[in-house]
C-alpha cells in the first residue's frame, strides 16, 4: 500500500496550513508553537447530532478540516480536559449536514465515560459506544480510514497498537470531496480545553483489504 501525504499539520507554526478551514470556529483557540499543539476552548452548547428517537438536532460543533475526494487514513492525538457531561474531542469526516461521522470519548462526570463513534446517514444519527475509564482516556490517538463509502474507526493509547471502534457505511456520492479533520464540542457546557498534537491525512491506495496491514 503506497501512502501519499495529503496533509501533515504539526501545529509548530504561527498560522495553520493553508488548506485548513474552520466550520464553527471557536471564540478561543491558538497554536502553541512551543508544544506543537492546536489549543481550543469549546463554546457553549456546541454539538453534532441529528434527530434519532428524541428528535434532537445540533450542527454547531467546532471543526477544523481540509477537503479531499481521495481514499485516506487520518490520525491525531487528543489531550482533553472535559468539564461537563458529553464534552468530546476527536476526529470527524463530513459530506453534509445529513452525512457525517465523528469519533471521540464523551465525558460522563462521576461515572464511566463512553468511547465510540456517531454515524449519520440520511439526517439520522446513531451512537455506538464502549465504557472506558475516564482518566485513562483523556489522552488518546484516533484514526479514521475512508475507502469509498466504507469507514474504519480505531483508537490507540500509544499510537502503535490500534483497537477497532467501528466499521460503518456513509452515503457519500462517488468521486465527491468530503471534509476531514479534528473537532470538539460541549453539548451541555463550555470551556472544555482541548489540545491536538497533529493532524495527518495520508492517501490510501491498493487493495482495500490491506487497510489494517
Amino acid at each position: 500500500m503506497n501512502n501519499e501525504v495529503i496533509l501533515h499539520e504539526a501545529f509548530n507554526n504561527d498560522t495553520l496550513y493553508n488548506t485548513l478551514k474552520w466550520r464553527c470556529e471557536p471564540k478561543r483557540w491558538s497554536i502553541d508553537t512551543a508544544a506543537s499543539q492546536l489549543v481550543m476552548y469549546t463554546d457553549q452548547e456546541t454539538d453534532y447530532w441529528q434527530r434519532t428517537h428524541y428528535g434532537f438536532q445540533n450542527d454547531n460543533g467546532h471543526f477544523l478540516y481540509t477537503e479531499t475526494a481521495k481514499n485516506f487514513r487520518m490520525t491525531t492525538r487528543v489531550h482533553a480536559e472535559p468539564q461537563t457531561k458529553y464534552d468530546q474531542a476527536g476526529l470527524m469526516i463530513r459530506f453534509s449536514e445529513d452525512v457525517w461521522l465523528k469519533t471521540s470519548m464523551e465525558y460522563i462526570p462521576g461515572g464511566r465515560s463512553k468511547l465510540g463513534a456517531v454515524v449519520t446517514n440520511g439526517g439520522y444519527s446513531d451512537w455506538s459506544t464502549q465504557f472506558v475509564n475516564t482518566e485513562e482516556c483523556l489522552e488518546l490517538f484516533y484514526r479514521i480510514s475512508r475507502i469509498g463509502q466504507n469507514v474504519y474507526v480505531d483508537f490507540s493509547s500509544d499510537g502503535s497498537t490500534w483497537n477497532q471502534i467501528r466499521i460503518a457505511h456513509l452515503e457519500i456520492p462517488d468521486e465527491e470531496s468530503i471534509m476531514a479533520g479534528v473537532y470538539a464540542c460541549s453539548p451541555q457546557g463550555e470551556n472544555q480545553a482541548v489540545r491536538f498534537d497533529y493532524l495527518t491525512i495520508e492517501e490510501l491506495s491498493g487493495d482495500p483489504e490491506e487497510v489494517y496491514l
